[in-house]
């Protein structure tokens, strides 16, 4: 590159929702914004946080509830960051020991990640279980994760509280398949492509996905060091533009198997283009060994899943709040708001001429189907986003919300 209007330090982790911070940094997108896109492949999420505490970093591919957490304050090193734009939606698989899918396919009818039938069949394995044999150990990648939010909501639906009836354990996701093996674990929830490896080591099961519990929920986003944004906010602009072009690229069909060439490099994802191209294509091996299609399981661009909506950074912090990591209040709620945001996305890509969500949240849950919104510009629709259970997120009630909680982590 040559005369670099800016230079960006980027953290991220082996995972296939990094592939625009890949595409952005291998294909020219952040060379044609005048940005030296380094990027640098870290192991755990708290190693990402943390070297973006210590200024290692200005930005990173990172769990979308955790720049909400650092800005109230949560876990070490807490430093203030901000959310210009997501990095997609979905790519999250749960996924359980050989020997817990024998248990649980006895109560299943069918083998298509349906999560109702897979939450009921895991509560009456979980009773059947109860004072005879030990709790069961559920792999999270991170305390402050779109995993352990999403997880948990779907286990206590059907009453399962995690720290009283099953365990939620940490590990780093490329972890997650050797614990599953070892017994170390009996089930996970982590990105792709960590379940199909899993599944195609023959250590467990894919069971659902976060696509079924949430329809295109969020699941990383870019967050950058708020202090560095404030100080350098062109090169923050630029750095969306890329990354949002990227993005575009990676969601086209015909650009799948480049991309799963580009990711199977050791500095990247460093699995083979076997265990990655699944989740690319939307469809994942089921417990009858057969790839099924997932029906918006993974998107980089489209239906705006680039966009930074405020009414998910409230979601995650009211789960914070559930599950006792968050004391619930309106400072507390506007801090969650003002980490997303979607100001500087417009802003960003204005430049672009696309179509750009009018409003800044919206009542998660309620959207069906493809759905026409108001835009900025142009014709924009965005894809079903319902909970698994039909109920529904008003960012406007947060505090209903809230208080409707019948139970919290211990």
């Amino acid at each position: 590159m040559i005369n670099p209007r800016c230079e960006v330090r980027a953290g991220f982790i082996p995972l296939v929702d990094c592939a625009p911070l890949v595409a952005a940094c291998e294909l020219g997108f952040a060379e044609a914004e005048g940005v030296k896109l380094t990027l640098s492949r870290e192991t755990s999420w708290a190693t990402v946080r943390d070297k973006l505490a210590v200024s290692h970093f200005d930005a990173a591919h990172i769990l979308a509830p955790m720049p909400v957490a650092a800005n109230l304050g949560l876990g070490p090193l807490p430093t203030p960051m901000v959310v210009p734009m997501a990095l997609g939606t979905g790519a999250n698989s749960i996924a359980v020991s050989t020997a817990l899918w024998r248990s649980l396919s006895r109560h299943m009818q069918s083998n298509d990640f349906d999560a109702t039938a897979a939450i009921d069949a895991l509560a009456n394995v979980v009773e059947n279980r109860a004072d005879r044999l030990p709790q069961l150990q559920l792999g999270i990648v991170h305390p402050h994760s779109a995993h352990h939010y999403e997880l948990a909501y779907w286990l206590a639906s059907r009453g399962i509280m995690p720290g009283r009836d099953v365990d939620l354990i940490v590990v780093p996701p490329s972890l997650m398949p050797a614990a599953l093996a070892s017994g170390h674990i009996d089930g996970f929830c982590a990105g792709e492509p960590w379940g199909t490896v899993a599944a195609n080591d023959g250590a467990g099961v894919i069971l659902t996905t976060n696509a079924h519990i949430w329809r295109n929920s969020p699941e990383k986003v870019l967050g950058v060091r708020a202090a560095w944004a404030e100080q350098n906010p062109d090169c923050v602009e630029a750095l969306v533009r890329a990354v949002y072009r990227a993005a575009e690229w990676c969601d086209q069909s015909e650009n799948q198997d480049e991309l799963a060439r580009l990711l199977t490099q050791d500095c990247y994802v460093a699995q083979s283009i076997e265990l990655i191209r699944p989740c690319l294509a939307r469809r994942l091996k089921a417990g009858d060994g057969t790839l099924h299609p997932i029906e918006g399981f993974l998107s980089f661009a489209s239906n705006a899943a680039t966009f930074p909506w405020t009414s998910q950074a409230l979601w995650f912090y009211s789960q914070m709040v559930r599950w006792g990591q968050a004391l619930p209040g309106e400072a507390a709620e506007l801090v969650a708001r003002k980490t997303y945001r979607p100001d500087i996305y417009r802003s960003a890509l204005k430049p672009l001429g696309i179509a750009i969500p009018s409003a800044n949240a919206k009542v998660e849950g309620t959207l069906q189907g493809p759905t026409p919104v108001g835009s900025t510009s142009g014709h924009l629709r965005l894809g079903p986003d319902t909970f698994f259970d039909n109920k529904v997120f008003d960012p406007d009630r947060l505090s209903a919300y809230i208080a409707g909680f019948s139970g919290r982590e211990s």
